[in-house]
């Protein structure tokens, strides 16, 4: 955690009550990766806020078990509630890209002390599938891909952009494979989300965030667009400046 603990818990107002912020990283990333690098932690602190960030399952510093089993957004959904229960935590503003949007979605249907959801990197796809846009990536092939002995022998373009990025990291690609192999695909339950605001931002170069607008209505959000890719998108410094005018 970063930044003093609010002084109390209300959830509302720009006062000291403010609520913890939670930041859920991607695929093939981790916290420190995803906000710390890019400078996002230190802004939210500089702003007053209490910043958590998280490092999922098979990433980061969490454990890394190689069992399909172990995965999902969805078990990941629940690892933040009993975070929530465990700190607890009465309300919370909540942040998540790519992987960690789907997991923040999943998290905010069942728990109703989700005061700001702020989403990125994900599109249609999260509404039509469910999570993943696998009509960009087939999960079969990005889990052949990040267990193939030779990054070489990768042919399938967006499997092997994954499979670089995760070599690039440093990532257990067995455990990120694991992941790919258990990716929610059930209909998320979007008129159980209840939160006071919802901001959806997408890279308008980012092919799994094609159609931010279909999500955005479907949570009824403020769809923010910025320069950018899928990889790229969230290190922009117009992000962060979304970011902060959602949070502030």
């Amino acid at each position: 955690m970063f930044g003093d603990p609010p002084a109390g818990n209300s959830s509302g107002g720009n006062g000291p009550g403010r609520p913890p912020v939670v930041l859920q990283h991607g695929f093939a990333s981790s916290g420190a990766q995803n906000w710390m690098a890019a400078g996002l932690v230190d802004a939210l602190v500089a702003q007053g806020r209490q910043v958590i960030v998280i490092d999922a399952r098979g990433h980061g510093e969490s454990d890394k078990p190689h069992d399909p089993g172990r995965y999902g957004e969805g078990r990941m959904a629940w690892d933040l509630v009993e975070l929530f229960d465990s700190l607890d935590i009465a309300a919370v503003d909540l942040v998540g890209y790519s992987m960690g949007a789907i997991v923040a979605l999943l998290t905010a249907v069942q728990d109703n002390r989700i005061r700001r959801l702020v989403v990125g990197g994900v599109g249609a796809g999260v509404v039509d599938l469910g999570g993943v846009d696998t009509r960009v990536i087939d999960q079969r092939a990005l889990a052949e891909a990040l267990r193939a002995d030779d990054p070489t022998s990768v042919t399938d373009p967006a499997a092997r952009r994954f499979r670089l990025f995760a070599d690039a990291s440093d990532n257990d690609r067995l455990a990120l494979a694991a992941q790919a192999e258990a990716v929610n695909t059930e209909a998320i339950a979007f008129e159980q989300i209840s939160v006071e605001v919802a901001v959806v931002i997408a890279g308008v170069d980012d092919d799994l965030a094609h159609r931010p607008e279909v999500l955005a209505k479907e949570l009824s959000a403020t769809l923010i667009r910025v320069p950018g890719n899928h990889l790229g998108a969230v290190g922009t410094p117009e992000f962060r400046t979304a970011l902060l005018d959602t949070l502030r």
